[in-house]
């Protein structure tokens, strides 16, 4: 089973991509990760991805379709992959459509003013756990190793803004795409925990796969 995984920033990807990952034995690509081992083994591909990195500027679509072609040529995704991150617009899903075959999209659909308040009110702690000031109570520390809670700089309401504009204008339309294909699997999140979001996920995905 080869799957794409949509969903604006602070809806919850990563954990359900863990929990996926394990239940239904795929591979999680992440186009961060892939980027990261290209350049630090110095392949033809990574050197190129760098060279726009360093010049402060975003990986072409070229470039990255190429990354994520070799990766999916290679023997570890024969039995199932699900992809991160890729692809963030229509362009990119056209080109992945030429040398790939998925079989579903997997989108966590979350009203947008929830994850602003849900990223904007995110708390985290250098040892990597993290909270929401709804539940903290005006507690500042950490309760597992007692360090000092912090806002990372991108969860501010302008820079969260940002991020959701470019996710509607670039990533959203991927969701008809998927549709008109007949591939899309809709899951309405809300204020569901990330256990009930997974239980949905597992129905739509197992109704499908039978």
């Amino acid at each position: 089973m080869n799957i794409v995984l949509l969903g604006a920033p602070g809806a919850g990807k990563g954990t359900q991509a863990s929990k996926i990952k394990e239940k239904y034995n795929v591979l999680h690509i992440s186009t961060g990760d892939i980027f990261r081992a290209n350049i630090k083994g110095g392949t033809p591909i990574g050197k190129v991805a760098k060279s726009y990195i360093d010049a402060g500027k975003l990986v072409s679509d070229e470039v990255t379709c190429d990354i994520v072609k070799d990766r999916l040529s290679q023997d570890d995704v024969k039995a199932g992959y699900m992809l991160d991150g890729f692809p963030r617009n229509l362009f990119q899903a056209g080109e992945l459509d030429k040398f790939a075959t998925i079989d579903w999209c997997v989108n966590i659909d979350v009203d947008f003013a929830l994850l602003q308040d849900r990223i904007c009110g995110r708390r985290v702690c250098a040892c990597g756990e993290s909270y929401h000031v709804s539940t903290l109570n005006g507690e500042t520390k950490c309760a597992k190793c007692g360090g000092e809670l912090y806002q990372r700089a991108d969860d501010n309401p302008e820079t969260v803004k940002a991020r959701l504009d470019t996710y509607q204008n670039q990533t959203a339309p991927l969701i008809e795409y998927y549709q008109k294909q007949g591939k899309l699997v809709n899951i309405e999140s809300g204020t569901k925990s990330p256990d009930e979001v997974f239980e949905l996920i597992c129905k739509e995905l197992d109704k499908r796969v039978k």
